[in-house]
């Protein structure tokens, strides 16, 4: 995992550190001189443009100039403050924008770098540190070399588009305290569960209540996201509804009535692992007091999916609990908390869950995963391939699966969506439907396991 920090809980580890700022200023001066010289290919003879500002950014960039102009490196130091909006710099082999760092607020239009690399400091300047809100002027940078752990601003666009290649250079900071992370590959590695070799269908057997008339495909796609996550048994209910053929063969269909179908649903989960409630169930008038009457029994974990949201609505804490896991795109976070969720996606998805006493999974370009307890992942394997219909459902089976072979609700929503997000990387660039994650899934895994 790489640790996340808000700028605010950088001002802290900053203020703790037991070195002095100056020192701290020269190995953050160091990471970037030796970024900066990997990015020229050397030293000697070559020309950069550094733009710093009055603050401990400006310093890190000057301490960078020291550093290279020992190596041969002619550097033109520019004051941020007296360089103007889209003035375009001299020409040059780099640029290094240490202009204005994670606590930036307001809007800035920086200078034209003419088409040359551009090395960020920390943070592209102009980008919201806990946000990644920008304003059209702020630096678009090649590569950011950022201090001790990563910034939400660098994680969530538009600040990560614009943040290029980052990397996390140590300085010698304390984050040990940090309650965020990304997750990476190893992490999700580790946190699959080994199939014994006795193992059997109800070791992981989910059962799925989703789908209604003209929402056959979302069972289904929420199926197969259940096995191919590893599910040994699914078991589809569709109150009501006959989805003939639509759903994977392997799936085994159960009858439950229109109405009261909680009833026989409970009744009927003693073998089961997992269930999940949702996907393309409908918003019948029937369905709302069924979904909350499930939700709030299950003995077992529960992904709420997709209409099963809606039915829980803004009395959403009067149903979940900590075997809850909760799947909203923004606007089901609106009809769950009677509000968008803002800019600061982080501390809504914590807001969600404090207020569900649950895990919640807030859906996005950059997926954040939070529990009751304040524990945040973040996940980046996905990109724009995923804006499809269908994809959600997908990632609410993979959820189950995941949940059905014992992994704990934050780590297998976490590991969901990074999945998840891999498999749509493996797909076509242009065209990928939600069906395709079903295929690329088992090449994920195979990954992980190699």
């Amino acid at each position: 995992m790489i640790p996340v920090v808000t700028p605010e809980e950088m001002a802290a580890i900053d203020r703790a550190a037991p070195e002095p700022v100056d020192v701290l200023v020269a190995r953050a001066g160091k990471a970037v001189a030796l970024r900066a010289l990997s990015m020229l290919g050397g030293g000697y003879g070559r020309r950069v443009v550094v733009v710093a500002g009055k603050g401990n950014n400006g310093n890190d960039g000057r301490d960078a100039t020291r550093r290279l102009r020992q190596r041969g490196v002619r550097v033109e130091v520019l004051d941020a403050a007296t360089v103007g909006p889209g003035e375009r710099l001299g020409p040059c082999d780099l640029v290094i924008d240490a202009a204005y760092g994670t606590g930036f607020r307001g809007e800035y239009e920086a200078p034209d770098p003419g088409g040359t690399p551009v090395l960020a400091v920390d943070i592209p300047s102009g980008v919201n540190g806990l946000t990644g809100e920008a304003a059209p002027g702020a630096v678009q940078a090649d590569v950011t070399v950022t201090f001790a752990a990563l910034k939400p601003g660098l994680l969530l666009y538009p600040g990560r588009g614009l943040a290029g290649s980052v990397t996390v250079a140590d300085i010698g900071l304390d984050t040990s305290s940090v309650t965020a992370d990304v997750v990476e590959a190893d992490d999700v590695s580790s946190w699959l569960p080994p199939r014994p070799p006795e193992t059997h269908k109800w070791r992981a057997a989910i059962w799925l209540v989703a789908g209604s008339p003209g929402m056959a495909g979302a069972a289904a796609l929420a199926a197969g996201g259940a096995q191919r996550a590893g599910a040994g048994y699914v078991r589809l209910s569709s109150p009501g509804a006959d989805l003939g053929t639509a759903v994977p063969q392997e799936v085994v269909r159960t009858k439950v009535p229109h109405v009261a179908w909680d009833t026989d649903v409970l009744e009927g989960l003693g073998r089961f692992k997992a269930l999940i409630v949702g996907p393309g169930l409908g918003t019948d008038p029937a369905t709302a007091p069924a979904v909350q009457r499930v939700v709030l029994e299950s003995p077992i974990h529960t992904v709420v999916d997709g209409d099963g949201l809606t039915a829980l609505g803004t009395h959403v804490g009067s149903y979940t609990h900590p075997l809850s896991v909760l799947t909203p795109h923004d606007g089901e976070y609106e009809r769950l908390m009677g509000q968008p969720p803002g800019a600061d996606r982080i501390e809504a998805a914590r807001a969600l869950a404090r207020t569900a006493n649950a895990t919640v999974l807030l859906k996005g370009a950059t997926p954040v995963v939070a529990d009751y307890e304040g524990r945040v992942f973040l996940v980046t394997t996905g990109d724009a391939r995923l804006a499809t219909a269908g994809t959600g459902d997908v990632l609410s089976g993979i959820i189950g699966g995941l949940l059905a072979q014992g992994v704990h609700p934050l780590r297998a929503a976490a590991s969901a969506a990074w999945l998840h997000g891999r498999a749509s990387t493996l797909g076509p660039r242009r065209g990928l439907v939600a069906s395709d994650l079903l295929e690329c899934l088992p090449a994920v895994f195979d990954d992980l396991e190699a």
